[in-house]
């Protein structure tokens, strides 16, 4: 019978189990519908954007706004966007180990390369292999574009100063529930700056500005850091909560899973025991026939 209680024990403990990962799915995925509804569509926005101030760099001096600066790329600074919490199933350990790859491949280059984490288990997990210069955690429980200001700032201020040459932004670009892809994008210098030669001449489109590109690009730069940023704040945040949703609905299935192991297991220790205790009480009455 001692058995049998344990079997019982584990099977009520498997059961408390699967009820808290089937809430922890019902709170991801009522998380989940609201950041890819704002993911989706900011996408657009930020995606064109990007392309619009890239074809404006390519006609303006790079002289005329020190964001436009490109430098021998010797001191390189990585943004790793990650979440704060845990049991998202691989998409935080995914993101990490693209950044070690990155930071070492640009290490073997002879680049010195500083870190800013963006959530609490990028911190945790490269705090021993990068040097980290700043952090921000704790941000995705609610945020806006203020964070994405504050982000910006330092890193804007950083690169007017020339404590760094070139800004790499790592984050899980949202693919769909189950996929978030490793992202690496370069923020400064612009992706466009350097490329002229490569655009061919039949593809360039000629546009007039008002006011003067100069003008816009002044106004327009310090944006697109935000933007870009805040673009990766909302991918990271549906990507976190989607992955985490698969995550707990796995759980789910296995504790289903384990607990139909275990009450097939608990009915045959059951079975064995009864029939054991039936062989005793026949026993007991052939023996008590024959006396």
């Amino acid at each position: 019978m001692a058995a049998l209680k344990d079997i019982k024990r584990k099977i009520v403990a498997v059961d408390k189990t699967r009820q808290i990962t089937k809430a922890m799915n019902a709170v991801a995925a009522s998380k989940f519908k609201s950041a890819q509804l704002k993911m989706e569509n900011f996408r657009p926005y930020g995606s064109k954007f990007m392309e619009v101030l890239n074809s404006l760099a390519l006609r303006v001096d790079p002289m005329t706004h020190p964001l436009l600066a490109v430098r021998e790329p010797k001191r390189i600074r990585v943004i790793c966007m990650t979440s704060d919490r845990g049991l998202c199933g691989a998409f935080n350990s995914n993101l990490s180990r693209a950044t070690e790859r990155f930071i070492k491949e640009k290490a073997d280059e002879g680049k010195e390369v500083s870190l800013i984490p963006v959530g609490k288990k990028g911190r945790d997990t490269l705090r021993k292999k990068a040097n980290i210069i700043s952090e921000h955690v704790d941000v995705f429980g609610k945020f806006d574009m203020s964070l994405s200001v504050r982000i910006g700032e330092d890193i804007i201020s950083s690169f007017i100063e020339e404590e760094y040459d070139e800004l790499y932004l790592i984050y899980n670009e949202f693919v769909n529930v189950t996929v978030q892809r490793p992202t690496v994008v370069r923020l400064l210098p612009l992706p466009s700056i350097g490329k002229e030669a490569e655009i061919e001449p039949e593809k360039k489109v000629e546009y007039i500005y008002e006011p003067s590109e100069e003008l816009l690009i002044e106004q327009l730069l310090p944006m697109y850091i935000r933007v870009l940023i805040f673009r990766a704040l909302l991918e990271t945040s549906a990507g976190e909560n989607g992955a985490r949703m698969a995550a707990m609905d796995n759980a789910t299935n296995n504790c289903n899973e384990m607990i139909d192991d275990l009450t097939l297991k608990y009915n045959k220790a059951r079975q064995a025991a009864i029939t054991a205790e039936l062989m005793d009480i026949v026993g007991g009455t052939e023996a008590l026939a024959a006396g």
